[in-house]
């Protein structure tokens, strides 16, 4: 296929990363992996984004903590990177509002590359100029950024009070997705009882991995407190540095066990119990 034809990609994984696993890095490359088989993408960037403490996710440890350990994960990459951006907000942000974040960054990195050719530069203001708040609409002459995820994270669209819908239609509809299926899962079916899912279809890539990996940073955290190994479940930097630290106690997995999570207590009104 003509090169020119050829989309490039950056995949944005949002998520706790509680702690990181092999299995989050791994998705990565399955995804580019599939995207890059179709001959009509080329993924040029991975972006690891934690969530912020505001999220109240029971047993989530601090911020800089997932921070430090997503880094240690990606030191030996050439192409995945951690960004602090979300994780360093006050306040829960919703995803749609992350990958808007990124997808701004992308333009603007593109549009600093392309400052030196001012033909090109004119010519990129006047898409600009011809979109109503540019970060919703995906640009011809610009990278496209998609939301990478598991099928775990597709189903919860389901879950009420969760997701906004208009906040899904727009990652879905806008930017795209690309979902990892897991063994037990079966997200193509799920997209079929979607209604909404089933309109942006053609923006879903489900990916299937066939070496099945169950590796879950819940299993992990319950080997941690039981004084179990997790090597070659993790990186080998992210082991150590859970042990220097003495992360994952009992007493860490109850953070936050009576508190709602941050989207139901935004979307219902909920509050502390």
């Amino acid at each position: 296929m003509d090169g020119q034809n050829i989309t490039k990609v950056v995949l944005l994984s949002c998520g706790s990363f509680n702690p990181i696993t092999n299995m989050h890095l791994r998705m990565f490359e399955l995804a580019r992996d599939y995207l890059e088989d179709t001959g009509q993408y080329r993924v040029v960037k991975g972006i690891l984004s934690p969530v912020g403490d505001a999220y109240k996710k029971k047993g989530l440890i601090e911020a800089h903590h997932r921070m430090e350990m997503a880094r240690l994960s990606t030191d030996n990459s050439d192409w995945i990177t951690v960004d602090a951006w979300e994780s360093l907000q006050p306040d829960w942000v919703e995803t749609s509002k992350v990958v808007r974040h990124h997808y701004d960054e992308m333009l603007e990195a593109e549009q600093n590359t392309d400052d030196v050719d001012t033909v090109k530069y004119a010519k990129k203001r006047r898409i600009e100029e011809n979109y109503e708040g540019s970060s919703r609409h995906k640009r011809r002459d610009s990278p496209q950024l998609m939301l990478l995820c598991g099928a775990d994270v597709l189903e919860s669209f389901g879950v009420p009070n969760l997701w906004k819908q208009e906040d899904v239609a727009e990652i879905v509809g806008h930017y795209g997705l690309v979902c990892i299926s897991r063994s037990a899962s079966d997200p193509d079916k799920f997209i079929h009882q979607s209604d909404m899912l089933w309109k942006y279809r053609k923006n879903i890539h489900v990916v299937r991995e066939w070496v099945t990996n169950e590796i879950s940073a819940t299993h992990v955290r319950r080997s941690l407190r039981r004084g179990r190994s997790v090597r070659y479940l993790l990186p080998e930097g992210v082991v150590d540095y859970i042990h220097v630290h003495g992360l994952y106690s009992t007493e860490s997995e109850q953070k936050n066990a009576d508190v709602v999570l941050a989207p139901l207590q935004k979307y219902t009104g909920g509050s502390s119990s």
